[in-house]
């Protein structure tokens, strides 16, 4: 149910911003007196889902939800219709048109989409005001990655400027760092004092290659255990029985508390039958005794150590524990090593060994987690002069930390992490919520801006590169090229989608 509901949003999202974008196209064409044949949502290779001409244009529904089109006749487009470009020029066609009137054409989509993310932040502003967060009640200060501990940073700083600007919402320094160049950054310690730290000019690629973000986060109160979860997949050699982060769920049918004593529970079966919960779905799977204790067991570390439902984390290391970060912390340091564990069990103290995986991990989460200083959220309603200049602030910081993170793809692991359809999807929750649907819509909107004015033939930026030869020299491109270009364009965006949506699958079935 929730892929359903994730896919909805994505898909209602993205036919909104694709249809008016295509009328950024045709709106200025039919005010330039140029013909649009077809104006499709998605696309509609072989057949339509919905077609109906209306004067000259033929409005439909493709069933290929990869986007949408409008067909302007006279224009070498991804219909590499050359038969009309063979005949003689029409009035009404785009390339009769003046090469001013043909980039206003062109550049409308992206105009539109940029106009639309600013008007939708405008908007959600408008109807939810803005959340910041006062630095002041920050009591317990900010969860700070460990990796950022030998810069100086410490858990429970407070970030109070980045390049010496103040900072409206200290999580927004995350972006600082590795968006916006930010080097030089004020912080308050938990004790009070306030230090001044410079970190080195490759300090967003060495936090983004050892995946150290977000690199500040609101601290969260422990809570008891409530999952229980595999640190790693696992296969049996037929078929992949576990992936990391599947829940446990049940073993022969006992869960919960009855998982206490694991021994009995598999003690003189041949065969072990669990369940598991993956991603909301629940899977029953089995597997041999030998297989189980040697092979899935040692994939959930916590509960092979005998951490249990209903458990409540005190101390590691007798270091006692308050906040979620200072787990998190103590596993990191400790990746591959074995951690002494005091918990709390109902009114009992248990203590136990457990070993930390490789990735600085144990294998539990609590169910919900709450901010220590949730009295340091505030919320400024703004008027409507407000919240259009908040809008158009937003819109324009979202484009430039976009443009900002466009560096990463050029390393390894920013290359591996190319997503498609799968990773967008990901960004709506697993319930509806308005607030962040729309949030994300104007996200989308404003990253659809960018990609479509990249100077890749094909996309629109790529029309206006021609278009901008041809106002410079006053010559056109000849009409081969438009058409070689054409076919690169498309075959670069092809293969570019078939590697991102590739990507999710193999993260899907294989991670």
């Amino acid at each position: 149910m929730d892929f359903w509901i994730r896919a909805a949003q994505l898909i209602l999202s993205l036919s909104i911003l694709v249809v008016l974008h295509e009328f950024g196209h045709y709106i200025p064409a039919k005010l330039f007196k140029t013909r649009v044949e077809k104006f499709y949502l998605f696309f509609n290779p072989w057949f339509s889902l919905f077609k109906k001409k209306i004067g000259d244009t033929e409005w439909g529904i493709g069933w290929l939800p990869l986007g949408g089109y409008v067909k302007i006749a006279g224009m070498v487009d991804e219909s590499m219709d050359k038969e009309q470009l063979n005949e003689p020029a029409k009035p009404w066609e785009f390339r009769s048109k003046p090469a001013w009137q043909r980039l206003i054409i062109m550049l409308g989509g992206v105009t539109v989409n940029l106009l639309l993310g600013i008007f939708i932040y405008s908007c959600v502003v408008a109807a939810y005001g803005v959340e910041t967060i006062n630095t002041n009640k920050l009591k317990s200060g900010l969860a700070v990655h460990p990796y950022m501990e030998q810069f100086g940073f410490k858990p429970g700083d407070v970030v109070l400027k980045v390049d010496d600007k103040p900072l409206t919402k200290v999580t927004d320094a995350n972006q600082e760092l590795l968006l916006r160049n930010g080097k030089k950054f004020e912080v308050k310690h938990l004790d009070g004092t306030i230090s001044s730290i410079n970190l080195p000019e490759t300090i967003a690629y060495d936090v983004f290659e050892a995946g150290a973000f977000p690199v500040f986060t609101m601290r969260m109160r422990t809570e008891k255990v409530e999952y229980l979860l595999a640190v790693d997949s696992w296969t049996d050699g037929s078929q992949e029985m576990i992936k990391s982060s599947d829940v446990l769920y049940s073993i022969n049918g006992k869960k919960g508390s009855e998982l206490n004593d694991i021994p009995s529970i598999i003690e003189g079966k041949e065969t072990i039958a669990y369940e598991l919960i993956r991603e909301n779905d629940t899977l029953t799977q089995s597997t041999s005794y030998k297989k189980f204790t040697t092979s899935l067991l040692p994939k959930f570390p916590a509960l092979s150590a005998g951490i249990r439902k209903g458990d409540k984390i005190i101390a590691i290391e007798n270091q006692p524990i308050q906040f979620h970060d200072e787990i998190t912390t103590a596993f990191y340091k400790l990746k591959k090593k074995p951690v002494s564990i005091d918990l709390l069990r109902g009114k009992d103290t248990v203590s136990l060994v457990a070993q930390v995986s490789e990735k600085g991990t144990l294998g539990f989460a609590p169910k919900e987690m709450k901010f220590a200083d949730k009295d340091a959220f505030e919320t400024k309603y703004l008027s409507f002069g407000e919240s259009i200049s908040k809008g158009w602030n937003m819109g324009f910081i979202t484009l430039g930390d976009y443009v900002g993170q466009m560096k990463f793809l050029f390393t390894k692991k920013g290359a591996g992490s190319i997503s498609g359809f799968g990773g967008i999807g990901k960004l709506f929750p697993t319930t509806w919520d308005w607030q962040i649907f729309w949030l994300n819509t104007a996200f989308i909107s404003i990253v659809l801006a960018f990609m479509n004015i990249l100077p890749i033939p094909a996309l629109d930026g790529g029309h206006v590169v021609f278009l901008i030869y041809e106002m410079i020299t006053g010559k056109e491109a000849p009409q081969k090229v438009l058409e070689y270009a054409q076919y690169v364009g498309f075959f670069l965006l092809l293969g570019l989608m078939l590697y991102a949506n590739g990507s999710d699958i193999y993260h899907a079935f294989f991670k």
